[in-house]
């Protein structure tokens, strides 16, 4: 596909916790499970990258990531808004989405799957546990899941 310059993404990491983007960002790579990873720090520029404008401006949103790891409470846009308006538009409402959070408030839940996201998973505090939790979901979505040709 047409990236207009921008590189094919394969998972779009969505924290503002540096130390948390780090470590994901590190378990992915050590298992070969995600080679071209991008991280952004809120879900403003989330949702500039995903609808191709701002900083991202001619990015071919056709082009999308394999899947989006959204965490929820963030600074300027929060999570909830940005899997909404990544489900409202036709061209993206496909992207697989896993929110990675460390709220386990039930409105968190109840509101993110009735937005349609594709997997809500907590934060494990524990080191070990949380970098099992990434190759987890690096292993599923990366490996094993099989989505349509068309987002």
């Amino acid at each position: 596909m047409k990236n207009n310059g921008f590189k094919q993404i394969e998972v779009l990491l969505v924290e503002d916790n540096m130390d948390e983007a780090e470590l994901a960002l590190r378990e992915l790579k050590k298992y070969n499970l995600a080679n071209d990873l991008l991280h952004v720090h809120d879900g403003e520029e989330a949702l500039e990258f995903i609808f191709g404008t701002g900083r991202y401006e001619g990015r071919d949103i056709m082009d999308p990531p394999k899947v989006i790891l959204l965490d929820l409470k963030m600074p300027k846009v929060g999570g909830i808004e940005v899997l909404k308006k990544i489900r409202e538009d036709e061209r993206t409402r496909r992207i697989p989405v896993v929110v990675l959070t460390s709220s386990s408030h039930e409105k968190d839940i109840t509101d993110s799957y009735d937005l349609g996201v594709n997997s809500y998973i907590l934060k494990p505090i524990n080191f070990q546990k949380f970098s099992q939790s990434i190759k987890d979901i690096g292993h599923y979505w990366l490996v094993m899941n099989k989505v349509s040709g068309k987002n």
